[in-house]
């Protein structure tokens, strides 16, 4: 059976090895809003650091709200496991180091967001829009008020 051919651009943009940028939103089940404390935000910061070594992504920019976070995220090699693959990996071990830190009921969404960012303009467009989340919330004066946000590796388009 022939590929679809909305399935064959993306041949097209793998082909030509230019790590691909995802924007990645996961929520936690129910949308708990437990996720902003600090105790949580290093979990999380720690599991998105180590993935490069144990999964061969890097994530960029993140934000943490009360009940998800964004990052963005991308292979550090052709040898990368699959974005699905990553984040349920991510999930499982995160989601496992929050309910040995107190919150025993707590789990993550099973399914997850992403998208593919299509040019280099739309990595800084979406961190814009993103980084003003907290704002536009009610929990924070300024984007740079808010601690839950950061970068762990430079992503380059």
């Amino acid at each position: 059976m022939p590929k679809r051919k909305h399935l064959r651009r993306l041949e097209t943009i793998f082909e030509q090895w230019r790590a691909p940028i995802f924007f990645v939103t996961v929520c936690a089940c129910r949308r708990s809003p437990v996720l902003c404390d600090p105790k949580i935000h290093e979990i999380l910061v720690c599991g998105w650091r180590t993935t490069a070594g144990i999964y061969d992504w890097q994530v960029g920019c993140y934000m943490i709200m009360p009940d998800h976070v964004h990052f963005f995220a991308s292979p550090a090699s052709r040898k990368a496991r699959d974005l699905s693959s990553f984040v349920k990996a991510w999930k499982y071990r995160t989601g496992k180091e929050i309910r040995q830190s107190g919150l025993v009921a707590f789990s993550w969404q099973k399914e997850f967001f992403d998208h593919l960012l299509r040019n280099s303009e739309s990595y800084g467009d979406k961190w814009l829009y993103v980084r003003a989340n907290p704002v536009r919330a009610g929990f924070a004066a300024r984007p740079e008020d808010w601690p839950y946000q950061g970068e762990i590796h430079p992503l380059q388009w």
